[in-house]
């Protein structure tokens, strides 16, 4: 069973609001095949612990507009990885830094990407994006 239409469409969401705050290497996996508490991870990089916290509250406003609310927030007050619930959708803010270290993307390599559009996909190192 493949992720919902709502879970893409929010995920799509965040990875645009994610994306408009420089947000880098968005990604979306599909993991409804391993998870049954979620259909789809979203995991976006921040480059310091001020913007990973404006990356969350741009992803939170964007999806409280589609009527979506989180059900579980944690890690924002440290700031280098913060995770988001909002039951079909998971996101994963972290610092760069976090990111090499816990390598979510290896962890799930085994779950479907989900094709995010351009303008949702943020910003890859070592570009001028």
């Amino acid at each position: 069973m493949a992720a919902t239409e709502r879970a893409i469409e929010l995920a799509v969401a965040a990875a645009r609001a994610a994306s408009d705050i420089k947000a880098e290497e968005i990604i979306a996996l599909d993991v409804s095949e391993q998870l049954v508490l979620t259909d789809v991870f979203l995991i976006a990089s921040g480059t310091n612990e001020r913007q990973v916290g404006a990356i969350v509250d741009a992803v939170e406003e964007s999806l409280f507009k589609l009527g979506a609310k989180p059900i579980r927030r944690e890690g924002k007050a440290a700031g280098r990885w913060v995770l988001v619930d909002f039951g079909d959708v998971v996101v994963h803010v972290q610092h760069a830094e976090d990111r090499v270290y816990y390598a979510l993307e290896r962890l799930w390599k085994d779950c479907p990407v989900i094709d995010l559009p351009a303008d949702a996909r943020g910003t890859d190192e070592g570009t001028d994006a």
